[in-house]
């Protein structure tokens, strides 16, 4: 529990930092995706978690 809840600060920090850094390009990447269909973006969601997923695996596993 504490490791997951670690990985969410960690997306919180990293998140943070990309809107702190460059708020007028975080406000076009997030007018771009408007356009796209739901049903991408949840391909493109359950994609990511399972490459995130896998990166976890292997690093706990080394």
């Amino acid at each position: 529990m504490n490791d997951l809840l670690a990985a969410f600060g960690l997306v919180l920090v990293i998140e943070g930092l990309l809107y702190a850094a460059a708020p007028e390009r975080m406000k076009r990447m997030a007018a771009a995706i408007q356009p796209v269909p739901p049903g991408a973006l949840r391909v493109g969601g359950v994609v990511a978690a399972v490459l995130g997923l896998g990166v976890v695996w292997l690093v706990r596993r080394a």
